[in-house]
């Protein structure tokens, strides 16, 4: 069997280093072809000497000596700046990429990705949330499957995988985030601190505060609109606290098939590798009589109002969560600096929403244009109420 060649965008994040797990549990089916990471240039020439990467890649052109430096003895390729990492996803040595990027930066190497006929691993929601009307289209052209990492939208794919009849409803579930137990009228004053302590998962800084804003649980309804053709009407959002259950589909006949295991990213990433085959080394047995309750609730809409903002970007469609999530990447940044208040996060949001111009049916030059003009306006918003 011909090992699959994979470029990793993202490698060193919380992603990227658990799918080199994978990778390092099966090198009779993997071969890393390309690395990249935005700054951290000493873990990513660890990771390429290991690997016995092709090219390595770092977005912050800053560290490029220091990365050139590192792996001097080695036969790797060293490439800097944002438009190599979108070109590292079309060499022809690659056959899978893994997109762990972190927000719109994500976007147009899925679209290069898809355009060249790769195989995606999606991990980096933000692709089809800002750009699904130009990623999904070319996916199709060029017969590049799209299979879903994110946990929720894997267990969806896995839920209907070998089904034929007819979806009445996607069911997402949600933890809540770290902020779940406090009351709405404590969220004023809360601190990137508190927004960090995730109670179930492990993540980046910028994903674990849109979980508890549910800015992700939105971006994510609208990921699986575009990733399982459904409209808005039928993907719900559930509170479910123990990450057990990781999403729903409902059938027709009023059958529920579930997915559930232990919160590990290991499993949805391994399944987007190896599909339709699954992992043969699970790094825990899941127990039920540890987890002997599995409860589940209504969303608090006016505690979560970004949840209902995304579904109104899904059902305006156009450029619409393009603005959302250029909004967002501003204002999380802001608060993760202390910067702004946590609050100010939808705040931006919506702020952006009611003044950015709206484009019914964008090209990718379009959403790019989208998407700048939503961080003017997100960083606009957040001079005002800082002079307030």
């Amino acid at each position: 069997m011909k090992r699959q060649g994979v470029a990793i965008l993202g490698s060193t994040g919380s992603i990227g280093v658990q799918t080199l797990d994978i990778i390092r549990a099966n090198p009779d089916r993997f071969q890393v072809v390309t690395l990249t990471a935005n700054s951290n240039w000493q873990l990513l020439a660890r990771q390429a000497v290991e690997f016995d990467a092709d090219s390595i890649v770092i977005a912050d052109e800053n560290h490029y000596k220091e990365l050139c430096d590192a792996v001097s003895d080695r036969n790797i390729k060293v490439y800097a700046g944002r438009d190599a990492v979108e070109q590292s996803v079309e060499n022809s040595q690659v056959d899978v990429v893994v997109n762990a990027l972190v927000g719109y930066a994500g976007m147009m190497p899925t679209l290069r990705a898809a355009r060249k006929g790769k195989k995606i691993a999606l991990a980096n929601k933000e692709s089809l949330v800002a750009g699904g009307c130009v990623i999904i289209p070319a996916a199709l052209e060029n017969r590049a499957p799209i299979l879903p990492v994110d946990s929720e939208h894997s267990a969806i794919f896995q839920c209907l995988t070998g089904e034929v009849s007819p979806v009445r409803r996607l069911i997402i579930t949600c933890s809540g985030g770290a902020l779940r137990d406090l009351p709405h009228e404590a969220l004023a004053t809360v601190t990137p601190e508190q927004t960090l302590k995730h109670p179930q998962w492990k993540m980046g800084a910028k994903i674990t505060v849109d979980s508890a804003t549910l800015v992700n649980k939105g971006f994510e309804v609208i990921e699986a609109g575009w990733l399982f053709g459904m409209d808005a009407d039928h993907i719900s959002v559930v509170i479910h606290p123990q990450s057990i259950v990781h999403s729903l589909v409902e059938f027709e006949d009023g059958a529920l098939k579930a997915q559930l295991g232990a919160p590990d990213m290991h499993i949805p990433i391994s399944y987007a590798l190896l599909y339709p085959e699954r992992s043969t080394h699970p790094a825990e047995r899941f127990s039920f009589t540890d987890h002997p309750t599995l409860t589940f609730g209504e969303v608090d809409r006016v505690k979560y109002p970004a949840l209902d903002i995304a579904y109104d970007c899904m059902r305006r469609g156009g450029s619409a969560a393009c603005t959302m999530n250029g909004a967002n990447d501003v204002a999380v940044a802001a608060f993760l600096e202390s910067r702004c208040a946590y609050p100010d996060i939808v705040g931006a949001i919506s702020y952006a929403l009611e003044r950015a111009a709206f484009s019914p049916a964008p090209t990718a030059d379009d959403l790019a244009l989208a998407n700048d003009e939503a961080r003017k306006l997100a960083t606009e918003y957040l001079r005002l109420k800082h002079k307030a």
